[in-house]
């Protein structure tokens, strides 16, 4: 019993940086995943993430990252999981247009989101962020979350690779004009981190959602505020995008029932777990009583489902909502 604890609360601290790993033999250099730069709109690109857990055989290349491409600049949002896929991201957008890299918008400080900042950074690329992400890079979740990374993800995640700052911390809203083109960057959070941002291109009516919106794949929640997240939501379907770029999984063009799938869950996790905790039933019986037959087929049910189900509990306890 006090080793399934000790395990278990390792298993927590990792949660607490938003990454999981899955230990894998490092795989063949013909079995690294392809990264393909797929065209959303006249301006907007993506690159998509696998449906799995990190790894070194994908490289930690589990999340989408975007870019947009102006006539005076392209402009990134996230950098991949580690330094090595942000150098493939960078000659993905080569592949596109020769116009210069100008500025990458992070989304929320998750290690497989931020792990490839460092090689923009070495390009000269202006990193905006959310200021609230401070916090979690001065944390010992942070640290523990690098070392662990650089033994579980090595070679990808080594002793070189480092957790960057932004050039520009954000405390609120900012248009950031680049080529004519809008970017409204709007903070979101608290929801799946205090520093969450989306970035909305008001012309083309895309709309890049960071892990606010998974698609194909159940959410992470780690450590969310749940409640918050589910209204942020709400104020993104307000935003009327057309197409929607997700943190994890395929390009929507079905924003209102992609989005709900996230809310569904979400609403789902706070009811099973909220009733549970104000009637001070133990967590493994209220989770074993839960109804999670909507939600088990999804892609990393099975890594993730109870330690969401466990942290939303310990959230509605805490908060008594």
């Amino acid at each position: 019993m006090q080793i399934h604890q000790s395990i278990f609360r390792r298993l927590r601290m990792l949660a607490l940086a938003g990454a999981w790993v899955l230990i894998t033999p490092w795989a063949n250099a013909e079995d690294i995943p392809v990264m393909t730069a797929r065209q959303v709109s006249p301006s907007a690109w993506y690159v998509e993430g696998l449906l799995a857990a990190g790894s070194p055989a994908n490289q930690n290349f589990i999340s989408n990252a975007g870019f947009v491409v102006t006539p005076q600049g392209v402009v990134v949002i996230d950098a991949l999981g580690s330094p090595a896929l942000a150098t493939r991201l960078m000659a993905a957008i080569r592949k596109v247009t020769a116009v210069p890299i100008t500025h990458l918008i992070v989304t929320h400080y998750h290690a497989d989101h931020i792990y490839g900042l460092q090689s923009f950074k070495a390009a000269g690329v202006r990193i905006v962020a959310h200021r609230a992400a401070l916090a979690y890079l001065n944390s010992d979740a942070a640290r523990l979350r690098l070392n662990a990374s650089r033994q579980e993800l090595a070679p990808w995640v080594d002793a070189q690779t480092q957790l960057v700052e932004a050039d520009e911390w954000l405390d609120g809203a900012r248009e950031l004009v680049v080529g004519g083109t809008s970017f409204q960057i709007k903070p979101m959070g608290p929801s799946h981190t205090p520093e969450d941002l989306a970035v909305f291109l008001p012309h083309e009516k895309v709309l890049f959602a960071g892990d606010l919106v998974f698609r194909n794949r159940l959410p992470f929640v780690g450590q969310a505020d749940s409640g918050h997240w589910v209204r942020a939501l709400d104020d993104l379907l307000a935003l009327h995008a057309t197409v929607i770029v997700p943190g994890h999984g395929p390009v929507s063009k079905d924003v209102l029932e992609d989005m709900q799938l996230t809310r569904a869950y979400l609403a789902h996790l706070r009811a099973t777990m909220g009733q549970a905790a104000k009637n001070m039933e133990p967590f493994e019986e209220a989770y074993q009583a839960a109804d999670w037959t909507r939600f088990e087929q999804l892609p990393m049910f099975r890594f993730i489902n109870r330690m969401n189900a466990y942290n939303t509990y310990l959230l509605m306890e805490r908060d008594g909502n």
